[in-house]
C-alpha cells in the first residue's frame, strides 16, 4: 500500500494534537523547522548522527 508522505504526514500531526494535547502551532513549527533543516547544510551530519545513535542502540555497528 502506498500513501502520499503529505498524507501521512497529517494523520500523525492530527493524532499528535489529538492525544498528546499539543497546541497546532508547536505541530506546524516543527514540521516547517524540520523541513528547513533537512535541506540545508546541517542535514548530513544530522541524519549521520540519527543513524549512528540508531545502530547503537540497536546493536549493529
Amino acid at each position: 500500500m502506498n500513501i502520499p508522505l503529505w498524507f501521512a504526514v497529517v494523520i500523525i500531526g492530527y493524532l499528535g494534537v489529538k492525544l498528546t494535547h499539543v497546541p497546532r502551532w508547536m505541530v506546524f513549527v516543527l514540521l516547517i523547522g524540520g523541513f528547513l533543516l533537512a535541506d540545508s547544510f546541517l542535514g548530513g551530519p544530522i541524519e549521520s548522527g540519527i543513524n549512528g545513535g540508531a545502530s547503537i542502540i540497536g546493536g549493529s555497528k
